[in-house]
This record gives C-alpha cells, structure tokens and sequence, in this order.
C-alpha cells in the first residue's frame, strides 16, 4: 500500500537528536508513513540509534561516502514511495498533527508545495524557549508563495527570516515528472533552490500559518555556521539555476537583489575573516571592493577594525 507520506531525513553523526527526529515522523496522526533516513557516512552511532527502533516504516540507507546533505537527500527521494515528500532535519522534529493538517490542505487546494510556519525551539540556554519564527500576522500575508515571492523572501542579511528556512511538503509526483532533485554542490540553502526549482516548473505553493515543524536550536550546530565557501556555493547555484529557467520581469528583478545581497554576504564575511586574522590592509582592500557590506558589520567589528588599522593614519595608506 502506497503510503500518505514519505518523511527524507538527511543524518551525519547526529546519534544525539536522529531518534527523536524518527520518533515525530512515525507518531503523525491519521496519515500512513515512510521514514527514509539516509545516513551520510556518520562517524559515530546514528545508524546504530536508527536500529534500535523496532518499526518496519523505517528504511536505513548507509552512504559509503560522504557527500553533504544534497545527496543523502537525493538518495532518499529515489526511494520514496509516498504521495507527498517530506524534509526532515536529523535535528528536528514535527507536531504529531502537521502531515494531517498539510496533505489535506494541499489535497483542497490542488497544490504542490506546503510551507507552514516553524517552531523554534531555542535549547541553548538553561530553559529552552518557544517561539514561532514567522508568526501568522506575516503568513497570513502569503496566503500562497509564487516564483517572485519566493525569490524575495530569500535574501541574505535581509534582518528577516528567510522563506527558504520552511521545510516544504511537496507532491512525489510532481517531483518526478520534472526532474527535480536537490543540488548536490549545495550544503546550506538546498532547500530554497529545490522549491525555486518546482515553482518555476509551475508548481502551486500555499502556507500553513499554524506552525508544524519544530526547529531545534543547540550548541554547536555546524549547519546553522555561514563559511564564504557556503555563499560561493549559493551564488553558482543560482547562475546554474537562472540557465535552467527565463524568468518573467517580477521573478528577475527579485533575483537582482537576492544575488546582490549574496555578494554584500561574500564581503562582509572576507571583511570579518581578514578581521579575526587580523590581517588590517586585507580587511581594507575587501571593504573598498564592496563598501556597501560594511552595514552589516556590528560595532564591536567595528571597532577591532580601527584598533587594528591603526585608526586614520592606516586607513588612509591602506587606500
């Protein structure tokens, strides 16, 4: 029997969280499940955390080489048998109601694509807190999500929370019939080129203001770190995509500031990299070649920088 849902968690060494992650896919209610979790080349018990749930929903997959997230979640997806696809962090979790509430939604509604708010559950302090991360006031401002809408809810810096942060649900076969994978060369965004992708196939996306997957913040989370190279990836991930698709005239000029506001991300983080090395004619020559980036730059930064440029004199012969 073809199940509701297919739930593709993506794990590297995630023994702490990945049975939990497990357990929420399985309790959904009133939905047939899948749980495909894809074990990266993990270097410690993940796979192991992963056996010792005794349910015959599970399929384990154990990568001979590790290959980022992209294609752990590749992998999964030419495994899937379900109706609808849904992303699962191995840090994560979802409501035990939200594959109910969203397949039914996207049933109604003839779409594709189901967004739906996320639940941030911050642990890294003594308490954790609880908070949406987008609240219904600015969802239910997108009642749906098209091309150009998506496009510019994604910037980098933007002092708001991307659209591409929302784990989507999206219709197996819909996927298929257009060739839509993630990008394997991507190892933070892949999510937001993957709906891109299906909304400039055509795809009808609509939001969930009632938030359903739970988005788990900890220490040390070396997925939630932007690294230049993770910009980099992004910015030829997009030309890749642009070659892929014409964009009509809405689509393209919110493609002109997301890709601008990439490349501020790209300075302002050679800036501080140049910074923490303290490396001042470095840090220099990288603001001039992109002034605008410095906006981001918080005053502590600030103020490193002009002790270590030796104030005026050295910025005026770093020129």
């Amino acid at each position: 029997m073809q199940p509701d849902v297919s739930f593709v968690i993506a794990a590297f060494n995630a023994q702490e969280t990945i049975g939990r992650a497990v357990q929420s896919a399985l309790a959904q209610h009133n939905v047939t499940v899948e749980v495909i979790v894809v074990d990266d080349r993990s270097t410690d018990a993940t796979c192991e955390r992963v056996r010792e749930i005794a349910d015959d929903r599970i399929v384990l997959v154990e990568k001979r080489v590790n290959e980022g997230p992209g294609a752990a979640r590749n992998a999964g997806l030419s495994l899937a048998k379900g109706s609808y696809i849904a992303i699962l962090d191995a840090d994560d979790t979802v409501a035990p109601d939200r594959m109910e509430r969203l397949v039914a939604r996207a049933r109604d509604a003839d779409a594709q694509i189901v967004l739906d708010d996320l639940e941030v559950i911050d642990e890294r302090g003594a308490s954790p807190s609880v908070r949406p991360m987008f609240g219904r006031e600015r969802l239910s401002a997108l009642p749906s999500i098209t091309l150009a809408s998506f496009i510019a809810g994604n910037p980098l810096f933007g002092g708001e929370f991307s659209l591409g942060y929302l784990k989507p649900v999206i219709e197996r076969k819909f996927l298929q019939a257009h060739g839509i994978v993630y990008d394997q060369e991507l190892r933070i965004g892949e999510d937001y080129l993957l709906i891109a992708d299906a909304l400039a196939h055509g795809a009808r996306c609509i939001v969930e203001q009632i938030p359903g997957y739970r988005y788990h913040l900890v220490d040390g989370s070396v997925s939630r770190v932007l690294k230049p190279y993770h910009v980099a990836a992004m910015l030829e991930a997009d030309d890749r995509f642009l070659v892929r698709h014409a964009l009509d005239k809405e689509a393209a000029a919110a493609q002109t500031l997301r890709t601008r506001s990439l490349q501020e991300a790209a300075a302002f983080l050679d800036i501080v990299g140049h910074i923490k090395a303290r490396s001042a004619l470095g840090a220099i020559r990288a603001a001039w070649r992109d002034p605008s980036a410095i906006r981001h730059l918080k005053m502590p930064i600030m103020v490193r920088l002009r002790r270590l440029a030796g104030h005026r004199g050295a910025l005026a012969g770093g020129g």
